[in-house]
């Protein structure tokens, strides 16, 4: 007989080795003498005393090892115990035959819980003769889809046998605790409760680890992640380098374009960028270009590209002497191919990190340019208080790396500044009234873009006046007339209503200044009120009987006069009816030629304008304004033209205008060389000196001081070196206010009030007056409109007196100094302090200004003020306030200003430290 080793009793929990409970002897041969058959197996190490029993294959414990087991077909099954039973023969390597025998449960059940177990245990302790911790679960348990056989009775059960052959492999999805009829096996029962027990720890600890997936190598995905990200980098980057480079085109060494997104670059010698636009912004998405077709080419050396039947462009390097100066320029040239297509070209300052000046000022814009913000605008002279720009333009701009813009005077310039993005834009476009007439038929756009090594030097370059300078054509009366209004005041006679002024009028002001006895005399400037009708161009003899005698005793105290005229000519003048007759006046558009086109002008409801483009009109003026100074010996004039929007709206001359401004240029052009003209109130190009331009009329406020000294820098920047500012404190009208219009509401009340009053005028507040009159100290022309001694303040006087002696001794020589080089240079005697020295902080600076490289003022622009803040550019300067040495290139914090000084900076020599 085969004999074979015993079986391991205990149950096999590998993952758990304490819970592993040994079978007591008396237990296990109590179980294998209930089993034991004839046909038992020996087992090797069983006692011999014992009868050695045998038992069926099927043993619940896994551990014992499993003979090889070879299936035999089972025989025909016909009966229904043989069904029940499910009784199957299998041969084990030789003729010794183990007999099967399965339950005809099909599964069984393992309850959820340990306490479901242990009442479950209850109901079949007493029933069995195994003890209570060593019964047997095998059959205890059933399936509540498949109850128990009941022809498997308690002999049956007993006579299972022990041993199983191996399992199959478990299905995939089964729940851990149920068995089919192809799973079970007796092996699968546990033999003790605390078996069980372990058994069901063990299983509800494992289930979730069961449910995991399997770990992941997360080194290895973070490894694979970042290689993913290396390569969309590079790929990126290639794709970035590829169409920034390898697309981007080089042209005269430091020019480079990119076509597909119309990206031009310009790098100074050092290549440095220092300047960056976008092109053509109206195109959408990347459209291709093409070189154009050689009709349309240029021998000039000139780039063409086309964007078919959309726009044409031209880039050329514009020809220079390096040993002049090192400014190189190009020139960018755009045609329109359709009606409804705009060149646009927008100036990123960004990215690039530079500041932009010039242009004109604005409501919304001071300095610099960048810090403002305003939509696409006519490039035209306007009103400042009403979102429109300044009443002097220049189509020039310049940034702080040492780039700048010249636009074409023919282009029909529209302007935005950061309006969609932070750029500075230019488009041409024509329109209904600023460029209602087309030089071409389809918008054209013409700029140079010049550049240096710095700012400074490339200001200078542009202004240069060396081939034709300022000073060429003068006389010694323009010289004169030129330094007397730097060394004398302007008394500016402006009063609100026609009937207020007369003889006596300008007699008692011109004695309230003689009377001052510290103000030089000057020029008397008269507005327009010397004529009964604005345009009649003739002294109103009603109220002006014996005007010539009060002239000659200004002349006599040492006065200058000067009239106000304007191009406007009131319906209610005596000239309007023959200037209709003869057509001497602008005609209206589309309509009669003998129809003159009606505008407004400040207080008249209703004027035309005179047509200076009509040759029969310039010699009718003429004689008018020589008949006034033959009789009244009348010095000067000052031409008040308005602003491009004072045209009327459907203007008409005898010859085609560019835009509405070309009409004061062509103005002031006729008589700049036949009558005597101290000043312009608006301008698109620099006047014949003497001439000044003016600033715009600003109100009686803090708000419109602070607006002064960034107009003063910007109309500098702009080319004009001679500016003239408006009067102390404010002036009496400007454009706009309804408060001076004749009749206005509220006047009377407004005055009645005030105690502070000339002829009917409320004067400017002290404080403001006294600010005010400390910043005009240093500017180029000082204007008075209420005189100091209006306020019955000693201390106004004494304040007055002193700031005079100041400007005679030290203001007025610098003034007449760099009036030199103003004339040679075009430089202005107004200087931002990026034209003293450079420096990042001084580009920033608005509320301080230069003259000339010698003094540096910074003035009280607030109310209620003693102290600022003050930058000094490099070098040793001395305190006007305390005499003391200052270091320059640094900020001074809370520098302290009394309301009787002013904040100002004299240059000394560098070995001025040691003296």
């Amino acid at each position: 007989m085969r004999v074979r080793k015993k079986p391991d009793l205990r149950v096999n929990i590998p993952s758990y080795p304490q819970d592993y409970v040994a079978m007591p002897p008396e237990t296990r041969r109590l179980i294998l003498e209930a089993n034991r058959t004839p046909n038992d197996i020996q087992y090797i190490d069983e006692d011999d005393a014992l009868s050695r029993p045998t038992f069926k294959v099927g043993s619940p414990y896994p551990r014992s090892p499993t003979p090889e087991v070879r299936f035999a077909e089972p025989e025909e099954e016909n009966d229904n115990e043989t069904k029940l039973n499910n009784v199957k023969h299998v041969s084990i390597e030789g003729d010794d035959v183990i007999e099967y025998r399965s339950f005809g449960q099909k599964s069984v059940t393992v309850p959820d819980t340990l306490q479901d177990f242990q009442a479950l245990k209850a109901d079949y302790v007493g029933s069995n003769k195994i003890p209570e911790h060593h019964q047997s679960t095998a059959s205890g348990f059933s399936d509540g889809d498949h109850p128990t056989d009941e022809n498997n009775d308690d002999d049956d059960r007993a006579k299972t046998p022990l041993r199983s052959p191996r399992r199959k492999p478990r299905r995939l999805g089964r729940s851990e605790f149920s068995m089919d009829e192809e799973d079970y096996s007796p092996s699968n029962s546990v033999t003790s409760v605390n078996s069980l027990a372990s058994l069901l720890k063990e299983k509800l600890q494992s289930i979730p680890q069961k449910i995991r997936k399997k770990p992941t190598d997360y080194k290895l995905r973070a490894f694979v992640g970042l290689m993913f990200l290396a390569v969309a980098f590079f790929v990126g980057f290639a794709y970035v380098l590829y169409h920034q480079q390898a697309l981007t085109k080089a042209y005269y060494d430091n020019v480079q374009f990119n076509e597909p997104k119309r990206i031009i670059r310009i790098f100074n010698r050092d290549d440095h960028e220092i300047l960056k636009a976008t092109l053509a912004v109206g195109l959408e998405g990347k459209v291709k270009s093409y070189p154009c077709l050689p009709e349309d080419r240029r021998n000039d050396g000139s780039e063409c590209l086309e964007w078919l039947h959309t726009l044409r462009f031209y880039l050329k390097c514009l020809p220079h002497d390096p040993g002049v100066d090192n400014t190189t320029c190009y020139s960018v040239h755009w045609k329109a191919l359709r009606n409804d297509v705009y060149p646009n070209d927008c100036f990123d300052w960004t990215d690039t990190k530079v500041h932009w000046y010039g242009g004109a000022q604005s409501l919304n814009i001071t300095w610099p340019l960048n810090t403002g913000s305003i939509d696409y605008t006519p490039f035209i002279t306007g009103d400042i208080q009403k979102s429109q720009w300044s009443n002097v333009l220049s189509r020039y701009l310049i940034n702080s790396k040492g780039a700048a813009i010249i636009i074409d005077e023919e282009t029909p310039l529209q302007v935005s500044i950061n309006s969609a993005r932070k750029e500075i834009c230019v488009r041409a476009k024509y329109d209904d009234f600023a460029y209602v007439n087309k030089l071409t038929e389809f918008p054209e756009m013409k700029y140079n873009i010049c550049t240096s090594h710095d700012m400074k030097s490339l200001h200078s370059s542009i202004h240069n006046h060396r081939r034709a300078p300022l000073w060429d054509g003068l006389k010694p009366a323009d010289m004169q007339t030129l330094e007397s209004l730097i060394s004398e005041p302007v008394w500016q006679i402006a009063p609100r209503f026609k009937h207020e002024l007369q003889a006596e009028t300008i007699s008692q002001y011109t004695e309230d200044v003689i009377n001052l006895g510290f103000l030089k005399q000057g020029h008397v400037l008269i507005n327009e009120f010397w004529q009964n009708e604005i345009g009649d161009l003739s002294v109103d003899t009603n109220r002006f009987e014996t005007l010539n005698i009060t002239v000659d005793k200004l002349h006599r105290r040492g006065f200058k006069v000067a009239f106000t005229i304007q191009p406007f000519v009131s319906t209610e003048s005596v000239n309007f009816a023959e200037c209709v007759q003869r057509r001497l006046l602008i005609s209206e558009r589309n309509s009669d030629r003998r129809i003159p086109a009606l505008t407004r002008f400040k207080s008249l409801a209703s004027a035309g304008v005179l047509d200076i483009t009509n040759n029969r009109s310039v010699p009718w003026i003429l004689e008018k304004l020589e008949a006034v100074i033959d009789e009244y010996h009348i010095d000067s004039f000052y031409f008040d033209l308005g602003v491009a929007y004072d045209m009327p709206h459907y203007y008409e001359c005898e010859k085609r205008l560019i835009n509405p401004d070309q009409y004061k240029t062509l103005f002031t052009k006729t008589f700049e060389k036949t009558l005597n003209i101290i000043g312009v109130s608006s301008a698109v190009f620099l006047p014949r000196p003497p001439i000044f331009v003016s600033l715009p009329p600003f109100e009686s406020s803090w708000e419109a001081m602070a607006m002064v000294i960034p107009a003063m820098l910007t109309y500098g920047v702009d080319g004009y070196p001679f500016v003239m500012p408006g009067a102390v404190g404010g002036d009496i009208y400007w454009p706009g206010s309804e408060q001076f219009l004749p009749f206005s509401k509220g006047f009377m009340e407004t005055n009645m009030t005030n105690t502070t009053q000339e002829n009917g005028i409320e004067l400017p507040e002290r404080e403001l007056y006294i600010r005010w009159l400390q910043m005009a100290t240093f500017l180029p022309v000082m204007k008075f409109t209420h005189l100091p001694s209006k306020y019955n303040d000693e201390k106004v006087l004494e304040m007055a007196k002193n700031l005079t002696s100041l400007r005679q001794k030290l203001i007025t020589p610098l003034l007449l100094k760099y009036k030199r080089e103003a004339l040679e240079e075009g430089l202005p005697l107004i200087r931002p302090l990026w034209l003293v020295s450079g420096g990042d902080a001084a580009l920033m600076v608005q509320d301080e200004f230069a003259i000339g490289d010698e003094i540096v003022v910074a003035p009280i622009l607030n109310p209620g003020e003693t102290t600022r803040e003050v930058y000094l550019p490099a070098g040793l300067w001395q305190d006007g306030i305390d005499g003391s040495l200052r270091k320059g290139n640094r900020w001074m914090h809370e520098y302290k200003v009394p309301l009787e000084r002013v904040a100002y900076f004299i240059r000394k020599p560098d070995d001025m430290r040691f003296k």
